[in-house]
């Protein structure tokens, strides 16, 4: 049986999951979560899915994980790839999947979120323009670290360039101009030249357009 991964396809977290399972070449099928009309918040995807309430969540047999970077390190316990190369190389990727995860995707899912998923007479503007003030440091850490280098760890991709791509491909605006940062603009197209890249509403079920 495929690895099924609970998702939808206007998720960054999700995205990341689906990624590492993706480019690792694991078999997996993506499970439709209906996020917009609730699902994550009733009792039954509560008590049977995710205490947490959220996605993604991988089910592999016995294994049950919720979290992004937690699935993206079980992708690299079963196949061995995307975690670096060596011990030093492993410390790295797990760095920046924690730097991302606090500085960079949790505000870019949450601009995101307040700018296109709410009405437009309930988008908050000041935190909008704190929240891309916030935004544009990180995005000049990572654009910084990539000068010079292909990936964020070592010769190759890993999961740390999965963990921090995973808001950029998508087109609703959240205040990131890739014109404006040359070296993860050229890191982006070197991710979505990898076998098996998809845009994330290619790669899972569910977009806007749904919904119009």
């Amino acid at each position: 049986m495929p690895i099924q991964l609970y998702c939808f396809g206007e998720s960054g977290n999700a995205y990341k999951a689906a990624l590492s399972l993706q480019l690792a070449g694991l078999g997996w099928e993506p499970v439709y979560v209906d996020f917009f009309n609730g699902e994550t918040r009733s009792p039954e995807y509560l008590s049977r899915v995710n205490e947490m309430g959220e996605v993604p969540v991988l089910i592999d047999g016995d294994v049950a994980l919720s979290q992004s970077g937690a699935i993206q390190a079980y992708v690299t316990e079963k196949t061995g790839l995307l975690g670096g190369c060596n011990a030093e190389e492993a410390r790295e990727v797990l760095r920046w999947i924690l730097w991302d995860n606090h500085k960079l995707s949790s505000q870019a899912g949450m601009t995101r979120f307040l700018m296109n998923f709410l009405p437009e007479t309930k988008r908050p503007a000041a935190v909008i323009d704190f929240m891309q003030g916030r935004l544009k440091a990180a995005y000049t850490v990572l654009d910084r670290h990539l000068d010079g280098r292909d990936w964020i760890v070592g010769d190759g991709i890993t999961n740390a360039d999965l963990s921090c791509c995973g808001y950029l491909f998508y087109p609703e605006p959240f205040g990131f101009d890739r014109a404006a940062y040359p070296n993860i603009d050229a890191w982006l197209d070197r991710i979505s030249t990898q076998p098996g890249w998809k845009h994330p509403y290619d790669l899972m079920p569910g977009s806007p357009a749904d919904r119009a």
